[in-house]
């Protein structure tokens, strides 16, 4: 009989966190969810353009750092609204809402984004939509699941069938924005944008899109987003390679037969 290899440290610190992120968000979701159904989602104020704060979004952070912080006090922690350090081997990125528009006017199109990072790669991601009770879960080398179901990116393999979602920022000029707009439409596919980056790119693992691409993200809104595509079989770009966790960047996700055409549009390069 052939002994059992013994589980090595990074592998284990996966394990003790992996069911943790999924409960994590879960219950930080509870939150979010009866605070849009009291209609308590109205913002308290602007970070910049288009960018909204309400009072849940902080609420739904501090809770993610105290659990993070009780069950795991070595690690490190990036929250969108209370910000932190991505210092050491062991970090959560966190967005307490990413949709936080949606959020505010009632919309049920937002979620919760909690990525883990280990030595430099994105181990774990959840992205989960209280509103419609939808739980997207990857864990690196494993696949991609809702719900606990697999899930697997579309096969889609014709521009003009295609379904893309473009993200906008602030920090791209709008004419810029505006070419690479141009330049998808130009290829025959259908452009839409629905102001979640995190939820849009789970809805590009499920098969929901067959693209997204965003000219700069931060790291809290795509970490766990890109891990679920590549885990359902899709392309990415290369966000931590290009210092993405400490400045952010682009972002690229696509099924994979139509991502060189949404590459040569956006100018984003993939993996």
């Amino acid at each position: 009989m052939s002994a059992i290899a013994p589980i090595s440290p990074h592998d284990e610190a996966v394990v003790l966190r992996a069911q943790f992120c999924q409960d994590l968000a879960l219950s930080a979701g509870a939150i979010a969810r009866q605070a849009f159904a009291e209609g308590e989602g109205r913002p308290v104020g602007l970070k910049g353009p288009q960018d909204f704060l309400t009072e849940t979004d902080a609420a739904v952070e501090r809770h993610i750092r105290a659990r993070v912080a009780e069950a795991f006090p070595e690690d490190g922690f990036l929250g969108e609204e209370s910000g932190g350090s991505t210092q050491g081997n062991s970090v959560w990125v966190v967005d307490p809402i990413d949709g936080t528009a949606n959020f505010a006017r009632s919309i049920p199109h937002f979620c919760i984004s909690i990525a883990y990072v280990l030595n430099g790669e994105v181990e774990l991601g959840v992205v989960y939509n209280p509103a419609l009770e939808e739980l997207y879960f990857a864990r690196k080398g494993l696949g991609a699941t809702r719900n606990g179901k697999p899930i697997r990116v579309a096969d889609t393999r014709r521009y003009d069938a295609a379904c893309v979602e473009l993200g906008w920022s602030t920090r791209v000029p709008n004419a810029t924005y505006l070419q690479v707009l141009s330049d998808i439409l130009e290829q025959g596919a259908n452009v839409r944008r629905a102001a979640s980056g995190a939820l849009a790119l789970a809805y590009v693992a499920d098969g929901r899109s067959d693209a997204y691409a965003e000219l700069h993200m931060h790291p809290w809104d795509c970490l766990a987003g890109l891990l679920l595509v590549r885990e359902a079989g899709g392309v990415t770009a290369p966000f931590l390679e290009l210092d993405g966790l400490a400045k952010g960047g682009a972002v690229l996700a696509a099924a994979p037969a139509i991502a060189e055409g949404i590459s040569r549009a956006t100018r984003i390069p993939f993996i």
